[in-house]
């Protein structure tokens, strides 16, 4: 799969998602081997969920390199999740990617996660 056939997935899974009530593409562009994807998603209980993906294409794959997933209550004032792959937190399992647990505070070790991902693990039931 190349750049643009990824990128084509990415808004093909969530047009098709049960869980996605709406989608609000913000940036997206393929250039050459890379590629980038941000939109602001509604879910079907009307949580707001923020995806911002950077992909490469690397030996004929697609590979996730940066990533910012931000799922909310409706009003956008409590976190329920937040997925990325910022390297603040290195002593952690699978450093850098990890999760931000609700407005606990709580980070606990992630792994890597695309958009495709993401969604495929909300639909089947991730408690909010």
């Amino acid at each position: 799969m190349n750049t643009e056939a990824y990128l084509t997935a990415i808004k093909a899974k969530l047009v098709s998602s049960v869980i996605i009530k709406h989608v609000d593409i913000v940036q997206e562009y393929v250039i050459r081997e890379q590629g980038f994807f941000r939109a602001r998603l509604t879910l079907q209980n009307d949580d707001f969920l923020e995806v911002a993906e950077f992909f490469q294409e690397f030996q004929g794959e697609v590979q996730t390199v940066e990533y910012r997933y931000q799922w909310m209550d409706p009003e956008r004032q409590v976190l329920r999740r937040r997925w990325d792959n910022a390297a603040h937190f290195p002593g952690l399992a699978n450093s850098p990617h990890h999760v931000h647990i609700g407005v606990t505070g709580v980070v606990e070790p992630g792994r890597l996660l695309g958009i495709i991902d993401l969604v495929d693990l909300i639909e089947q039931g991730l408690p909010s």
